[in-house]
């Protein structure tokens, strides 16, 4: 496995591009291709059949244009329902989002109630709480979907006061519950974290899977001993199925100016 090939990521649109900046800050010698099927977003209302049809698709289309070193699936809802398949679909390790999000999770409890919003599909799907009652059976895991939250912020809207509306009304479960911690199970969701967080209150811990997942990257390319160090300065491509312009803007607002150009896909 040569170091320069890259780590490979996708989503159903800017969600991911959480994951990709801790990777960046993380491993900042990788190079990088990220997709963001902004064209057919989001995935949350989904079915379970289109949603592993695309996250198929794109795994496919990755690996056969861009030689990576691993997949990682920088989407929920694509991690809840396909992950397995696509496990078994390539012969590079391929990383979810669910995993790394739910232990650290478990980590931060306290009193053991403990809360994870995601789309409709994610929650539908059950990952979350059958991998909580694998992890740790004594943990009481309150699931909420907030429907609209993603489409905020593929806006760009993260702190108008329809969105803060709309998570008072959705997020209600989690204050009866009384979580003590609660989990952003939609790589969307922490670009809303100032509204989530004025919502639910100080004493609420918010955990996002990013970092925890960029750690299970750097596990896997060590384990790979494919770890990029030094050489010439690593490339990032992003590359969206939708309108490149609005994804450059916005892409941009949302990660840095390590995102400078766009390429454009269609299926």
């Amino acid at each position: 496995m040569s170091p320069d090939r890259p780590v490979a990521m996708f989503d159903s649109g800017f969600g991911g591009l959480t994951v990709a900046r801790a990777v960046i800050d993380l491993l900042p010698n990788e190079h990088l291709v990220y997709f963001g099927d902004t064209a057919r977003y989001p995935y949350g209302p989904r079915t379970h059949d289109e949603v592993c049809g695309y996250a198929r698709e794109i795994t496919e289309w990755l690996v056969e244009t861009h030689q990576p070193k691993m997949i990682v699936v920088a989407c929920n809802t694509a991690t809840a329902v396909a992950l397995a398949e696509l496990q078994s679909l390539v012969d590079i390790p391929v990383i979810g989002v669910l995993e790394p999000g739910l232990r650290s999770l478990i980590e931060v409890t306290v009193t053991g109630r403990v809360g994870m919003i995601g789309t409709v599909g994610t929650v539908a799907s059950g990952a979350y709480q059958r991998l909580a009652h694998d992890l740790a059976s004594e943990v009481d895991l309150t699931c909420a979907a907030c429907p609209g939250f993603v489409e905020f912020v593929e806006r760009g809207e993260t702190r108008s006061d329809q969105v803060h509306v709309l998570a008072e009304r959705l997020l209600a479960p989690m204050r009866e519950a009384k979580v003590d911690s609660l989990l952003l199970g939609c790589t969307h969701y922490p670009f809303l974290a100032r509204t989530i967080s004025d919502v639910m209150g100080r004493d609420v811990v918010l955990v996002d899977s990013a970092d925890e997942t960029a750690f299970a990257i750097q596990r896997s390319v060590a384990a790979l001993g494919a770890d990029r160090v030094g050489g010439e300065p690593p490339t990032r491509r992003f590359v969206s199925s939708g309108d490149v312009e609005t994804f450059a803007r916005l892409g941009r607002q949302l990660l840095g100016p390590e995102l400078d150009t766009v390429e454009a896909h269609q299926w």
